[in-house]
């Protein structure tokens, strides 16, 4: 059991420029000494799609860029959260009073998310307070999970504050919940490599329940992460969960089709795994039901046998109700489910175990 709880190792900083300098930092902002450190990778996903809000299993690795916490648990429930990028501003609340606004989702939100997870799966009635000191070298909003990074490791300091433990992969999955916080309907794949990483391998991230397998890459292969200088947070526009969305509603669609439950729904593996069918086998009922033209909202509610109104306000998220509601889905559901099986059944052969 102890192998799967998330490691912890005493370090000399003398021997630790980054730490050392970390501490330093903390002294002069809080005036006393951090207690420990907590780091947690970005990633990057090596087959570039986002299915695991799908159900589906996903090929990412983690990267050597981090967030970093110098925390100190404190005796008060007050919360005290500084930024080393001056861009960042303090932030203070009371760990009895956790509020994210998903309007305004600046970056201790995120780190909020993290405590709010813990301090709700443990029923903690007194949260620990504490000091804490953000860095990151995660380029920010770029696609490379910053967020998630800074929800999982304020997740591994609230667990330190208050003297919890919990196994590796709970801990995904329960980071994976706590982002919904912020309103970011993600699938888990972020956390879960954030967490189950390990050096050297890739990892087959399945779901349903959450398992790692390592996937051994080619000997001397390299991977180049390209700066696209486009800059997009996910929690501060729809385009993410709009995407999500759509894949909830085709789920939905693909269930009502075969006489599933529809309303019990959410994720095209569970309609997949229903139907008992290959990908192959599903990629042929995608081509039956969906049609090439964009979907309208008012198309789905009518497919559904429910109103406009109920659709948005029963299903999609509620950052992308207004849009939705006066727009066509932004993408043609059939061309995206080609893509996505073709590539998956492609995918499936040729995958380095």
């Amino acid at each position: 059991m102890a192998a799967d709880l998330p490691p912890t190792i005493s370090v000399q900083l003398v021997e630790e420029p980054r730490l050392l300098k970390l501490k330093k930092m903390f002294i002069s902002k809080f005036k006393s000494t951090p207690k420990f450190y907590a780091r947690a990778p970005g990633r990057v996903n090596l087959i570039g799609e986002h299915i695991d809000y799908c159900g589906y299993a996903v090929l990412p690795m983690a990267i050597e860029q981090d967030i970093l916490i110098a925390a100190e648990p404190l005796n008060t429930p007050a919360i005290h959260l500084a930024n080393t990028n001056p861009l960042y501003s303090d932030f203070t609340t009371n760990a009895n009073n956790i509020q994210i606004n998903q309007m305004e989702p600046l970056w201790h939100n995120y780190f909020l998310c993290g405590v709010k997870g813990i301090e709700d799966h443990f029923s903690l009635d007194s949260p620990s307070g504490m000091n804490c000191l953000v860095e990151g070298t995660i380029p920010p909003s770029s696609g490379l999970s910053s967020s998630s990074a800074l929800v999982c490791c304020a997740g591994l300091v609230t667990l330190m504050a208050n003297g919890k433990t919990l196994p590796k992969v709970e801990l995904a999955e329960l980071c994976s919940k706590s982002e919904r916080y912020i309103g970011t309907e993600g699938g888990g794949m972020d956390q879960s490599i954030c967490f189950l990483a390990e050096k050297g391998t890739a990892k087959l991230i399945e779901f349903n329940p959450l398992r790692a397998t390592d996937v051994r890459l080619p000997e001397g292969v390299a991977f180049l992460i390209a700066n696209s200088c486009v800059e997009m947070n996910k929690a501060a526009t729809s385009h993410f969960n709009i995407r999500v969305m759509e894949c909830r509603l085709a789920a939905k669609l693909l269930a009502k089709s075969r006489g599933l439950d529809w309303k019990a729904m959410a994720k095209l593996q569970e309609v997949q795994v229903k139907l008992k069918l290959s990908l192959e086998e599903m990629l042929a009922v995608v081509e039956e039901v969906f049609h090439p033209e964009p979907y309208s909202i008012e198309e789905i509610g009518k497919n559904l046998g429910i109103s406009s109104k109920e659709l948005r306000t029963q299903i999609l998220s509620q950052n992308t109700q207004d849009g939705c509601s006066r727009n066509k889905l932004n993408q043609c559901m059939q061309l995206m489910f080609f893509n996505y099986f073709k590539g998956q059944c492609q995918w499936g052969k040729n995958v380095w175990f």
